[in-house]
Parts: C-alpha cells; sequence; structure tokens
C-alpha cells in the first residue's frame, strides 16, 4: 500500500518525517510526499477561528496518488459541533486529516521525563497511525493503550501507545 502525505499549510520537515516515520512502522507501507497545499480559504470558520477538517480530507484525496492519503496541518480544525479535533478520517474511506495544533503543548503532565519535542513528535505519530487506521476500517478501541483507542485529549494521547493492540491488527492484517 503506498499512503500519500499532502501538507497543507506550513508543515515542518520534523513534522513530516515523524508522520512517514509512524505510518512506515505500524502499517509497513510506501510513504510519499506530495506538494505542500494552501490552506483553503473557504474551509476557515471566522468565528470559530479554525478549518473544517473535512475540507482538508477532499484536498488530500484530490492530491494525493496513492491508495490512502492522509493531509497533515498546523492550523486548528474543527468537525460538525466539536470545539475541536486533532484529526478526522472517514471509516474506509481514502484520505484523512491530522491537526498538530493542539498536540504542540509543553509537557506531557509529567507522564514521562522526556522533553516536549519528543512528546510532540510521539503524537504526531500516534495520530497518524490512529486515523489512517480508520481509513482501514478499524473503529475506536476500548484497549485505553490502542493507537485506536478514542484519545479526545492530549492527555489520552500520550497515555496510549503508537501500536495497534492485538485485535486490531488481526482485523487489519
Amino acid at each position: 500500500m503506498r499512503v500519500d502525505i499532502v501538507p497543507i499549510g506550513d508543515v515542518s520537515a520534523s513534522v513530516k518525517r515523524e508522520a512517514s516515520t509512524g505510518l512506515r512502522s505500524i502499517y509497513d507501507c510506501d510513504v510519499t510526499l506530495a506538494t505542500e497545499q494552501p490552506l483553503p480559504d473557504g474551509a476557515y470558520d471566522s468565528s470559530r477561528g479554525q478549518y473544517r477538517a473535512s475540507d482538508l480530507i477532499d484536498i488530500a484525496t484530490r492530491v494525493g496518488t496513492g491508495e490512502k492519503a492522509i493531509a497533515i496541518t498546523p492550523n486548528d480544525l474543527y468537525y460538525r459541533r466539536r470545539n475541536y479535533v486533532f484529526g478526522l478520517a472517514y471509516l474506509d474511506g481514502r484520505g484523512c486529516v491530522v491537526s498538530t495544533y493542539r498536540l504542540q503543548t509543553s509537557s506531557d503532565g509529567g507522564f514521562s521525563e522526556r522533553s516536549s519535542t519528543e512528546v510532540f513528535s510521539d503524537r504526531v505519530r500516534k495520530e497518524v497511525v490512529h486515523e489512517l487506521g480508520h481509513t482501514l476500517g478499524l473503529e475506536h478501541c476500548d484497549n485505553n493503550r490502542c493507537a485506536m483507542s478514542f484519545s479526545p485529549t492530549v492527555q489520552e494521547v500520550d497515555r496510549k501507545e503508537q501500536t495497534l493492540c492485538g485485535s486490531c491488527q488481526r482485523s487489519v492484517f
């Protein structure tokens, strides 16, 4: 399987690298990097100060040519009535999106002794694994250590692992 990373907005080289590393380590896929895309004006909701996540998925699927496409953006995203989302994917869909905006907090709240850079990199890897998992048919997992566990806060992202639990692995592989 080939997965295209589609940067939308000014995505750092380190984020692109971490996303690629996370995807390749769990899904054993080929990862390519598409040309950076501009943020779509029509996706911005000025009353919220956020972008509609679904619009960025549309860009990823239009630009990406692989079997799957994952948009990555440093901008804040929302979906429907949710205040924010770290990412969004459609179950069994071709595309998904991850926002790094809310993953960039100073620490993991004392969960570990890692630097803020290491914590951020870990969160990026977990979230790309999570969102791509949805495109492969995985739903949220009850195992709070599994990358497919629902994690609405960064504290919950920090508690889970980058890997899939045995049940999720069997469903995908």
